[in-house]
């Protein structure tokens, strides 16, 4: 659903062969970014979602970007009610409009990480990443929450359950901070 040439040229600049593909039971690593909307995505990814599913299921490292995190949870209220992957328990809801701030979120805030290894390797506490965004995702379980950042409410800015990761945040957009980021993911 878009933004795939950033995300490939930034893991080529990390390193990395990638290959932008819907043909991914070879792959070591799968990366699902994303820009849109969740259902038109879904619908787009149906085809491909039980062999997502199982590529997780598999313990392979999975990594959703934006909109590719927010398909990772259970379902979204986004334009109606659609159902997601399934991989991260929880929902995806719209950020308030009535808390003074503009929506969409865009631009650079800081994180605050709750875990320190993983996608958090290396990170500094209130380093800036780079959001776009109208949604954001709820998680059930506090423990999935790796990051969070602040935009008139806390919000889970990434993800992390076992093998299957997530940021809200652009990390190929997101300067070395984000590129860090990506290269813990990429050296899983």
């Amino acid at each position: 659903m878009g933004n795939l040439r950033s995300v490939e040229k930034a893991v080529e600049f990390l390193g990395c062969k990638c290959t932008v593909s819907t043909q991914f039971s070879g792959a070591s690593k799968l990366i699902i970014p994303g820009v849109g909307a969740f259902g038109a995505a879904m619908e787009k990814l149906s085809p491909l979602a039980d062999e997502i599913r199982a590529f997780a299921a598999e313990g392979r490292p999975l990594l959703g970007i934006c909109l590719g995190q927010q398909l990772l949870f259970d379902s979204s209220e986004e334009l109606g009610e659609h159902i997601g992957l399934g991989l991260v328990p929880g929902r995806v809801k719209y950020l308030p409009g009535d808390l003074g701030l503009k929506v969409p979120h865009v631009g650079w805030s800081p994180l605050h990480y709750r875990i320190s290894d993983g996608l958090a390797r290396g990170g500094v506490e209130g380093e800036q990443v780079f959001f776009v965004h109208s949604l954001y995702t709820e998680c059930d379980d506090p423990a999935d929450i790796a990051a969070t950042a602040t935009y008139g409410l806390e919000f889970a800015a990434a993800v992390q359950r076992k093998n299957v990761w997530g940021t809200q945040f652009h990390p190929e957009k997101s300067s070395s901070v984000g590129l860090r980021i990506l290269n813990n993911f990429l050296e899983c």
